[in-house]
Formats: C-alpha cells, sequence, structure tokens
C-alpha cells in the first residue's frame, strides 16, 4: 500500500507477471479492503502463493474510538512500531468528513496547537496515511460513507512531501480509492516552496493555515513564518492552480487578544487584497495547560462582519469533537487506557 499504481505496475512487471495484475491487486487492497494475498481471488494461485514473500499488506488498526456529543468520532490508531496517531470522523448532513494525519507529531510548533506539545516522531509512509482511510472504511459503519478527506490531522503534510503526493495518487486513483480530487483538501502551515510544487504536481483543495495579517504576529504563533515570512507566502498562493469555480481556502484561527479584533479584520482584508480566495474563521480551541482563550461570541461576530463587508467569502468553521480532544488543533495521538 506504499506503491502508487505506476510503481505497482513496475513492481509487479519486473515479477514477471502482467501489469494490469497491479490493477486487480489495488481493487482488492482498497475497494474490497483484504488483508491478505491468498483471498485474491481473480490472481492464480502460484502468484497468490508468491506474492507473500515479495511484499506484504499492512494498514494501522484501531485502538480506540471516542465519540462526540456531537457526533464526531477520533480513532487512536496503533502502527507498526508502537506509535499511536489519531484520525477524526466528522459529520456531515449526507456524508462523513474523515481528517487525516501524515506525521506522527509535528515539528512545526505552533503555538496555539496541542500537536506541537508532544514534538515530533516521524514522517507516515503512504501505506499509513491511505490506511487511516481504509482501516475506518471497512471496519467502521461510519468510515463507509465518508465522502470528502482532509488532510488536517496530526502534522504537516508538506514536511512530508513524496509519502503524501503518493498517497493522494492512491486515493484518486480509480482502480484504488477512487476519490474525486475535489472532495480532497491539504492544509499547510505555509511552506511556500512546497505550495508551488504541489500545484505541479497534483490539482486538489488547497488550504493555508494563516491566523495572522502581519509578521509579527505570525512569527509568535507560527515558527514557520520566519522562514517563509507572509509576503513568500502570499506570492507562493497566487501561484497555486484553482481551476474552475473553486477558490483557495485561508483558515485563520480566533484568539482572543491575539488577533480577533476589528482592527485586525481590516488589516487581512487588506492583505488578501485581489485574491480569489475563501475564509473559514475558527474560534481557537482550548485545551488543558493553553495560554490561549477564546474570543467571545460577539468578537467572532464583528470580526466576519468586517470581512463579509468587503466581500469576501467567510464562513465560521464549527469545530466539532471538542469535548474528546479532536477539534482543529487538539490532536495528539496520546494512548491513555479508559
Amino acid at each position: 500500500m506504499d506503491l502508487p499504481l505506476e510503481e505497482m505496475e513496475s513492481f509487479i512487471f519486473s515479477s514477471g507477471k502482467e501489469k494490469y495484475r497491479a490493477r486487480q491487486i489495488m481493487k482488492w487492497l482498497y475497494q474490497s479492503g483484504v488483508t491478505s494475498f491468498e483471498t485474491m481471488t481473480t490472481l492464480g494461485r502460484d502468484f497468490r502463493e508468491k506474492l507473500p514473500s515479495m511484499a506484504r499488506i499492512y494498514r494501522p488498526t484501531i485502538a480506540k474510538i471516542q465519540k462526540s456529543q456531537d457526533g464526531t468520532q477520533k480513532a487512536l490508531l496503533e502502527l507498526e512500531d508502537g506509535l499511536y496517531i489519531e484520525s477524526v470522523l466528522i459529520p456531515g448532513k449526507n456524508h462523513w468528513t474523515l481528517c487525516v494525519s501524515t506525521q506522527a507529531g509535528c515539528a512545526m510548533d505552533c503555538a496555539f496547537c496541542l500537536t506541537a506539545k508532544g514534538g515530533f516522531k516521524r514522517n507516515l509512509t503512504p501505506a499509513e496515511i491511505v490506511g487511516q482511510f481504509v482501516t475506518l472504511r471497512h471496519e467502521t459503519k461510519e468510515g463507509a460513507a465518508v465522502g470528502n478527506i482532509v488532510m488536517m490531522g496530526m502534522g504537516e503534510p508538506l514536511a512530508n512531501y513524496e509519502n503524501t503526493i503518493k498517497a493522494i495518487k492512491i486515493l484518486t486513483s480509480d482502480y484504488a480509492v477512487g476519490m474525486s480530487n475535489r472532495r480532497i483538501t491539504l492544509s499547510t502551515c505555509g511552506l511556500a516552496p512546497q505550495i508551488v510544487q504541489l500545484g505541479e504536481d497534483v490539482c486538489i483543495n488547497l488550504a493555508i493555515s494563516l491566523n495572522a495579517h502581519d509578521d509579527e504576529t505570525r512569527n509568535r504563533l507560527m515558527p514557520v513564518n520566519k522562514k517563509y515570512p507572509l509576503a513568500e507566502l502570499m506570492e507562493a498562493c497566487k501561484k497555486y492552480p484553482m481551476p474552475g469555480r473553486r477558490m483557495l481556502t485561508y483558515e485563520y484561527i480566533l484568539i482572543d487578544g491575539v488577533n480577533s479584533s476589528r482592527a485586525d479584520a481590516q488589516k487581512l482584508a487588506r492583505l488578501l487584497a485581489g485574491q480569489r480566495c475563501k475564509i473559514n474563521l475558527i474560534t481557537f480551541n482550548e485545551y488543558p495547560g493553553s495560554p490561549f482563550k477564546s474570543p467571545s461570541p460577539e468578537t467572532v461576530s464583528a470580526f466576519q462582519q468586517v470581512l463579509l463587508d468587503r466581500h469576501y467569502t467567510t464562513m465560521l468553521r464549527k469545530s466539532k469533537g471538542a469535548d474528546i480532544l479532536a477539534a482543529c488543533g487538539q490532536l495528539s495521538g496520546e494512548y491513555t487506557k479508559a
């Protein structure tokens, strides 16, 4: 499950078999969800018996699932080396959205994020990224109804670039998951060069975790800004292709007394002037030990109105799963026994 279609075809061909066998194997892995080669009955018996000496099938295992009062479900998944990651199933009107992780931990050290407090452990493999979807799809009732995937879980997807790209190619392959690229969104803290490269390699929705309108505030909240300041980030975002009517998304976490005043909203509007974009406002999700607080509903409403008055598509994103630490910025991958 580390191999996109082209790599799978090369691997199978090098073993002396026809390339189309790769497509058959991918259908078994992703669409049927099998976990052994023996059950792949469209393959010849001799080939099925040979495959275990060439490769193995791996995906994360469910250690625990917590359910929120609002219906959100947080899955704690165990990896082979004993590390844990978290995925979140978020209910919608007609389908579920799955939030997947791309790293165990995170090295970006954003001041408001609980994931950063545990430090960075390692990158996830393509099998571990896609495997979150496959495991939950075939082992939970809700997973079978997933219609969107957001790469907004633990870690920075663009800091694990090669593996994330491979995972996206598997997710969008008709022979694997078969998900439309319109249904996949990647969220980044702002790795400018990789944003440009991403636009050349794949065509998916992109969300930028912005959270400030000036370098001074963003430096304090997000250390990545010291390497890729706002001017460089904005230039990279302008180069990212969004075909048709799709728009780039800017995510803005509102923190009381830091970035949530009307003046902050006015400056944000000026920063994004001329861009075809939408803005998702997210009220800071408090967690134990955080120095930050959520702004009042009145402050949030006033901030949003400033942007609406300047004709920005601006939505207040309702965070779900906060009571089980499953909301934005709350994932930690910590395993505590019930």
